[in-house]
């Protein structure tokens, strides 16, 4: 009996102390959002999804790379967090993402592309902030020089700029 004691006063503790701690809820935008997640997610800020502004965005562990891309002459450097580290923020589950961009150009993105390959929602091109007239404030893209199946035209119709909705399928 001590035994089995023993093993159930840190268990239950451990399950009131778990119950005590606080939320680690998505926080409230405080500037303009900038990204709306919509469909399966399980952490909302707002009553449709999960909207999120460019501090929260910068709040995620960010990632940079350069790669040579169909629309531009010279490499270039994009740098934002991993599009899986911003899907789990909001808690995102499903089997694939419509990326819809400002001009309603939408493509879809299997789930699986963002546990496979280090895709990021840049914010940064070469260091500086992504207009919105040219393709940002937000882009999808994949590391197209990481691996020679990137350089498919799939993968390069996944890509889109002025992101402005992700909706979770």
């Amino acid at each position: 009996m001590k035994f089995f004691s023993d093993f159930l006063s840190p268990w239950v503790a451990a399950v009131l102390l778990g119950s005590a701690l606080p939320s680690l809820a998505l926080e409230a935008v405080t500037g303009k959002a900038i990204l709306t997640i919509a469909g399966k997610v399980g952490d909302k800020n707002t009553t449709s999804g999960a909207d999120f502004d460019l501090p929260m965005l910068e709040k995620l562990p960010q990632k940079s790379f350069t790669t040579n891309t169909p629309w531009d002459k010279n490499p270039i450097k994009f740098t934002g967090p991993l599009l899986r580290d911003v899907l789990a923020a909001a808690k995102a589950s499903g089997s694939q993402i419509k990326a819809v961009a400002i001009n309603d150009y939408a493509t879809t993105i299997p789930m699986s592309d963002t546990q496979q390959f280090d895709v990021i929602l840049a914010h940064k091109m070469n260091d500086l902030a992504i207009p919105a007239r040219t393709k940002g404030p937000l882009f999808i893209i994949y590391p197209f020089d990481a691996k020679p199946e990137l350089n498919a035209p799939v993968y390069k119709d996944r890509s889109a700029w002025q992101v402005r909705t992700l909706n979770i399928e």
